[in-house]
């Protein structure tokens, strides 16, 4: 099973594994398996090969890249790492305070276990989370890490995949909850290759970031929530920020988010200990946060855009662009009671009535996630 393919664009298979040539066979619904046993083992660099293709591809699933994202996949098994955590019980998300972390810029060497030297300090100014900004496989050494093409991975610069569960496990033993940012709405410009396999894509639909990612494709589903449940199963994560849902475009009956939030609120009941999502979202819908039960997709909480520009105007005066309707201490105050400032109202930046009030008897204000900065609002302007 650990090298089965789905590529339901290829014709012809075969896999390149420690430098042997392995044809794989059809066995329904776009997966291919290989003919012939292929070892897995510890550190087995493999590739695909499509059709005619002489140069192999990363496997869409590949959990190691070392030598970048264009290179032979590694095979990693998660289960070998001994935990320290057992007795971890998580956090709950009401009342905490996060601490946003980018790996390649917290030390100088940019590692994650550099960072864990660095742990202590923010447990002495009191952080409970650690959000990690997106550290799956992206082209190059230096990233935000929004770029990113191999979900499955963890950044070969920054230690791999075994440092992160090192950086986890640590930041367990320090009582730091760790909540990983993840990004499904869209793919790296270098070192895609998804398309080349199957469907992932849908190319008659764009964002801001570039083609939509094929939600009506059962597969790609399945793709997207198993690599959510695999940061918290083999890394332990305690959660994850969800990169802006309102790019996800989902006219299934049930929409990828709430299908999310259900397997999330399963695997917190088998594990014991609480698990957090948070989404970044542009729609100012209460929906998103709204229990399952009350008609809402049951995510946790979500970023307070709203409550950030109230803020960065008041401090810092500056009304230009989308700045301009929250240009009085009202507007302030609206937020830090209501959640939402449009919730419903004219937005002058987008030229229309923007976003749905919030039922705060039936969501609290502390699923609104507040905050003065962050990687946005600082790294996109000069």
């Amino acid at each position: 099973m650990a090298f089965d393919l789905w590529a339901p664009r290829a014709e012809r298979v075969s896999i390149l594994a420690n430098g042997r040539r392995t044809a794989l066979d059809p066995v329904g619904d776009g997966w291919w398996s290989p003919r012939d046993n292929v070892q897995w083992s510890a550190d087995v660099d493999y590739g695909y090969l499509l059709d005619g293709d002489t140069t192999p591809l990363p496997d869409p699933r590949s959990r190691r890249q070392p030598a970048g994202v264009h290179g032979l996949s590694r095979s990693f098994d998660a289960a070998r790492y001994q935990w320290r955590d057992a007795s971890w019980q998580g956090r709950e998300l009401a009342g905490s305070t996060i601490y946003e972390l980018h790996i390649g810029s917290f030390t100088p060497e940019g590692t994650l276990d550099s960072a864990i030297g660095r742990l202590d300090h923010l447990t002495m100014l009191g952080i409970d989370f650690v959000e990690v900004l997106p550290v799956n496989g992206f082209n190059g050494t230096h990233n935000w890490g929004y770029d990113g093409v191999l979900w499955y991975t963890v950044h070969e610069g920054y230690g791999g995949p075994a440092a992160y569960q090192r950086f986890v496990d640590a930041c367990h033993e320090r009582g730091l909850g760790v909540i990983q940012d993840v990004v499904y709405n869209h793919l790296g410009p270098s070192g895609n290759y998804l398309p080349r396999f199957g469907p992932y894509l849908d190319d008659q639909s764009s964002n801001t970031w570039g083609t939509t990612v094929n939600l009506a494709e059962p597969e790609v589903r399945e793709y997207i929530i198993g690599n959510a449940l695999m940061w918290m199963t083999d890394y332990h994560v305690d959660g994850l920020r969800l990169d802006a849902v309102h790019a996800l475009v989902d006219a299934s009956e049930k929409h990828i988010l709430q299908e999310l939030a259900e397997r999330t609120s399963e695997l917190s009941r088998q594990l014991g200990r609480p698990l957090t999502l948070i989404a970044e979202s542009d729609l100012n819908n209460p929906k998103l946060i709204t229990p399952i039960a009350d008609g809402g997709y049951g995510l946790t909480a979500q970023w307070s855009d709203d409550y950030h520009h109230c803020a960065h105007v008041a401090l810092t005066g500056e009304t230009s662009g989308y700045y301009a309707d929250f240009d009085s201490l009202e507007a302030l105050a609206k937020t830090m009671t209501r959640g939402f400032f449009h919730d419903g109202t004219y937005s002058s930046f987008r030229g229309r009535s923007h976003g749905v009030p919030i039922d705060t008897g039936t969501v609290p204000t502390w699923r609104l996630v507040t905050f003065t900065q962050d990687h946005d609002q600082i790294g996109n302007r000069a």
